[in-house]
This record gives structure tokens, C-alpha cells and sequence, in this order.
């Protein structure tokens, strides 16, 4: 219904491509909000849980509930999708949202302000914009629950504030997310999948690959097919395609010129910036080194740099020792490589041969570990993120449950603790099926006894 609006707002905040914004953003969410429906009356549902020999009469399960008034602070990369992605599952949990939208995407933000309040009660949801100052008072106060997307930087100023009131919160952050490729399987195929997570959004994608380790061979081989690819995607001046997103602030675009201007590596592909018109080309740079300028904080724009390396194991020894990242991406056929990059790294996700993909995927949980984030949401485990599961036990008060419940009173003596032990001592119960064996014979044996009685 307002999809127009949100196009211009997107087209204006980024200059996001309506192909992008469909994708990335709107149909996106509209994809949450119908698996939400499908399941919700299946989520909320009380969770029966196994039995111990102490509880056998007894009733034993969990109830969702939701943890009350909910904090989230949105993204400006992708300012609808961001935004409103752990807004739904919040709501679906019943919780009550105070949503903070980026100013650093005002057109998008005066969008949410606008038609949330036409569409939704503002006791449920209430729309808070405005910048620094504004999100310094909400976190003077006291939430259920807090969510926020964005910087490392930030994300420790949330969770400093969230931890004065012990409230608990997800923060999804980012870092800089490696990519792997080694000579194995289809380069061609390889590039345009790094290249696509790489410069879509102009690299303002919290799990764009930062960095690329290779071979120099591979190098070599790569930069030729990225040359031709972005011309194919962009043309040989990607500021007039139509298709290529802008920085989202001349500070932005003014950080990522400061960080091209030190380094000490070549630049093989771009470069070129308008301030006029907040532009950077699609770049990529080679000779980089691990204390180069670019190596030193996220880069979160269009600027890809190539670390050459003489093995997979050294590819691994320097993405461990670094802080551990929110996506690795690995690019190889090779089922040895892809074991050694799953049972030897640490990341949020791992995606081999492709890159943000599995973003796509709500069966999988999306966030950070370590430094790259806490907590985690996406389909169902969305909806777990902004619910609290009550355990509740129900006891029998039946003679028998009392005569189970009394061996813990006192006077005590060695026979009851011996008892005690024994009914504690933890064990699995037998499943159902001997049901099934017991009725047989049963039913076996009083067929026997007909025959032979008539």
C-alpha cells in the first residue's frame, strides 16, 4: 500500500534501485511478516517438556510470554529492513515496541513516523525520532528488553546502558568479515558473488566482505574478471548507473577518502569520489598489508582490499587472530578447505561460495559472536529472542503424589536418603512403545484364552 513511499525514501536516504530496495528491504519484511503469521499460533504455544521419575505425576512445561516494552534502535544501511525486522517478532511475542529509527536516513525515518501511527496503535508501538541526543535520553530509562543494530563503537555505549538496569539486549554488530578463494571451482562464478556482496548497497552492508585472502595467483586471475564484471554491472562510469547506490554522508564518504589516502596498497580498480554527489566507486586494492590503514577498523563502503597469503592455513591464522567476525565467506570446492574453515574459525556465519545469503534463510539464526555481536533473531529464533519462557511445574496433591513428595520431609534416615537418591538421580524415563508391546500380548493372550475357553 505505501510501497511508493518507501521507494522514495530509499531512493532518497541511499539511491537504492527499486530492484535493491524490493529485494533487500520490502519484500524482505513482507516474507517475515507472513512466516510470522503461519506459525504464531504454533510459537505460542505452551512447551511440554520431559519428565524425571520425581515428576511423572506431575504437569511440566513452559509458557512463552513476552518480557514487556521493548527498545529498538534501527540501522541507517538498510533503514526499513533493519528497522523493522526485529520489530515484527517483538510484537508477534507480545511485547509493547519504542522504536528508534536512524536519523542518519531522515527520509526513511519521517516515513516510519508518519504511517506507523495510521496503522498500528501508538500504545503498542511508539516512533521516536531525532538524533544523539535523543537516544541518550531512551537509554537513561528502564526497558524489558533492548535491540540494536549497528557500530561496535555504539553497540558497547548500548550495552554499558542496557547493563545499568541488568536489562537484557541483542546488539548486531559487525567488523570485518573475510573472504576466503583458492584456485578450486569456478572463478568466474567466484568473483560475482564477491563482488555482488561486496559493492551492493556501496558496501554498506554490515556483512559485506572487508577483506580478501588469496593466493597471489589468484589474484592474479581475479582482477581481470572483477575489471569486467563491474563495467558489465555498472558501465565504465558507475556515478550515472542507475543501479549503484550512494554513501550515505559526505562524513561517511569523507571517513573512507581518508582511509584510501593512507594506504599503502595499489589501487587496481577505482577510486574515483564526488563529494557533490556523496559517490565512491567501486575499489579494490592489492599490496595491502595487515597494519595498512584499510585493515584497521570495518570499512563499510566500496573499497575492497586483497591480502595475499601462501596457504589456507595462513589465511586461518590470520583471521583468528584478529577479533572474531560476524560472516566468513569461503570460496572453494574443496571439501577438506571447507571442513578446515568450520571446525578451525570462529564466526557468526559461515557461507561457503557465496556471500549474505544465508540472511535469506530464516531457519538459520542471524547475529554476531565476541566483538561482532550478542544474541541472534530471524524467524523463529526472532521470536525466541523477544520471549521469555516461563517454566512451570504443576504438582499432583493425589495421595500417591504425596506419598512420592513426603520421603523429602523430615526425620531423615539413611533408608529415605537412599530413596532419594535413587528417585534423583538423573535418568530417561522409558519411552511409550512398550505401551504398544504390553497391549499386544495382552490382546494376544485374552485372544488365546477365548479360543481355548469356547
Amino acid at each position: 500500500e505505501n510501497e511508493g513511499r518507501f521507494l522514495a525514501a530509499l531512493k532518497s536516504d541511499l539511491n537504492k534501485a527499486p530492484q535493491d530496495a524490493f529485494m533487500g528491504e520490502i519484500d524482505f519484511l513482507k516474507n517475515d511478516v507472513i512466516s510470522l503469521l503461519r506459525h504464531i499460533k504454533e510459537w505460542t504455544k505452551d512447551q511440554v517438556c520431559e519428565k524425571s521419575p520425581l515428576t511423572i505425576l506431575d504437569t511440566v512445561f513452559m509458557h512463552p510470554e513476552p518480557f514487556g516494552t521493548v527498545l529498538v534502535i534501527g540501522a541507517w544501511n538498510f533503514p526499513l529492513h533493519l528497522t523493522l525486522a526485529p520489530v515484527l517478532p517483538a510484537i508477534a511475542a507480545g511485547n509493547c515496541v519504542i522504536l528508534k529509527p536512524s536519523e542518519i536516513s531522515p527520509a526513511t525515518a519521517q516515513a516510519f513516523k508518519d504511517l506507523i501511527p495510521k496503522y498500528v496503535d501508538p500504545k503498542c508501538i511508539k516512533v521516536v525520532c531525532g538524533g544523539v541526543e535523543e537516544t541518550t535520553e531512551l537509554l537513561k530509562e528502564k526497558f524489558d528488553y533492548i535491540f540494536y543494530t549497528g557500530s561496535t563503537m555504539v553497540g558497547k555505549i548500548v550495552g554499558a546502558a542496557a547493563n545499568k538496569h541488568l536489562t537484557p539486549c541483542t546488539l548486531e554488530l559487525g567488523g570485518k568479515s573475510p573472504a576466503f578463494v583458492d584456485d578450486s571451482g569456478n572463478l568466474e562464478f567466484m568473483v560475482k558473488r564477491l563482488c555482488w556482496g561486496k559493492f551492493n548497497n556501496s558496501g554498506q552492508i554490515c556483512v559485506a566482505p572487508d577483506y580478501v585472502l588469496c593466493t597471489k595467483e589468484v589474484e592474479n586471475k581475479m582482477i581481470p574478471i572483477m575489471r569486467r564484471v563491474l563495467k558489465e554491472w555498472y558501465s565504465e562510469n558507475p556515478e550515472i548507473s542507475k543501479d549503484y547506490c550512494r554513501i550515505v554522508s559526505n562524513r561517511h564518504l569523507d571517513r573512507l577518502q581518508g582511509m584510501l589516502s593512507k594506504t599503502n596498497g595499489n589501487v587496481v580498480i577505482g577510486g574515483k569520489t564526488n563529494p557533490d554527489d556523496k559517490f565512491m566507486e567501486p575499489t579494490v586494492v592489492t599490496e595491502v598489508g595487515l597494519d595498512d590503514s584499510i585493515m584497521k577498523e570495518e570499512i563499510f563502503g566500496p573499497i575492497l582490499p586483497i591480502i595475499t597469503v601462501q596457504s589456507t592455513d595462513e589465511a586461518i591464522k590470520i583471521i583468528n587472530g584478529r577479533d572474531k567476525p560476524l560472516a566468513l565467506y569461503v570460496f572453494t570446492d574443496r571439501e577438506n578447505v571447507q571442513e578446515m574453515f568450520k571446525k578451525q574459525t570462529s564466526s557468526g556465519g559461515l557461507v561457503f561460495n557465496d556471500t549474505i545469503m544465508h540472511l535469506s534463510v530464516e531457519e538459520l539464526p542471524f547475529g554476531g559472536v565476541g566483538a561482532s555481536g550478542m544474541g541472534s533473531y530471524h524467524g523463529k529464533h526472532g521470536f525466541d529472542t523477544f520471549t521469555h519462557l516461563k517454566p512451570i511445574l504443576k504438582k499432583d496433591v493425589g495421595w500417591l503424589g504425596e506419598k512420592i513428595a513426603e520421603i523429602r520431609y523430615p526425620p531423615y534416615d539413611d533408608k529415605m536418603l537412599n530413596m532419594i537418591r535413587m528417585l534423583t538421580k538423573n535418568r530417561a524415563l522409558p519411552g511409550l512403545g512398550w505401551l504398544k508391546t504390553g497391549a499386544v500380548f495382552i490382546l494376544g493372550a485374552a485372544a488365546g484364552y477365548a479360543a481355548h475357553g469356547f
